[in-house]
């Protein structure tokens, strides 16, 4: 066979294959400064850097369904508004509440209605709030609230001597606690609690701190509990299966 005849066949490859990544470069070139903002043959879609920000969306806060709900004022109670201060007056008691510049209290004869002035975000969060504490203000002074614990344990007792609560819960000591003015505990069988009154935060504070010093352990219960509290048991070493 003549080599003469394939030389020239092998240069025209090589050189097509050299024309063909040649306008491999030029187009991966073209693309890039594309990219790069030139725009070089190739119709690339850019934006410019100035139209770029952020829309500010309003925000619609929905009505909550316990702020617009009215409340009920019984005929022993007496209230009295002055601008964001109200102050009500009932037959176990007298409660005061100042309001946010975010919410408006209305009467309409015996019914108080909790609205917001404005419609912010935060006008949404203290709506139901707000409500919520004129409520628990108007029923403490007209019918009180009250919270129950009960004390599980060998040898845990309670008992009140004047205005202190002494408690027996396992220390070397017994534990004295003073009960507020605003309060009333009343101790049955040694073992179960009743702290009542008139304010609702009150109530639950101290009733807290009652429990604290001796909270329920999930192996076998033993402990200061709620009344109503469910505790969840472990299972011991003991029961384990092998």
């Amino acid at each position: 066979m003549d080599r003469s005849l394939i030389k020239p066949t092998m240069i025209s490859c090589y050189n097509i294959l050299g024309i063909q990544i040649y306008n491999y470069y030029l187009c991966f070139s073209q693309l890039g400064s594309a990219f790069l903002g030139e725009r070089a043959g190739i119709c690339v879609s850019t934006v410019p850097v100035t139209r770029l920000g952020f829309r500010r969306k309003t925000v619609e806060c929905k009505e909550s369904r316990i702020g617009k709900q009215p409340i009920e004022v019984p005929s022993n109670v007496v209230i009295t508004l002055e601008g964001q201060d109200m102050k009500v007056k009932g037959p176990l008691g007298e409660l005061a509440l100042s309001y946010p510049r975010e919410i408006t209290v209305d009467r309409q004869e015996s019914i108080l209605k909790v609205s917001k002035a404005v419609e912010t975000r935060r006008a949404n969060q203290m709506h139901g709030l707000f409500r919520t504490l004129t409520s628990n203000m108007v029923v403490g002074v007209s019918k009180g609230f009250e919270k129950k614990l009960q004390l599980v344990g060998v040898g845990y007792r309670a008992t009140v001597e004047g205005k202190e609560l002494i408690l027996s819960l396992g220390f070397s000591h017994p534990v004295k606690m003073t009960i507020p003015d605003d309060l009333k505990v009343k101790v049955e069988d040694n073992t179960r609690i009743t702290v009542s009154g008139y304010d609702k935060s009150n109530i639950g504070q101290f009733a807290a701190s009652i429990r604290k010093w001796r909270p329920p352990e999930p192996y076998k219960g033993k402990g200061v509990k709620y009344a109503d509290e469910i505790i969840r048991r472990k299972e011991g070493k003991a029961g384990k299966k092998k």
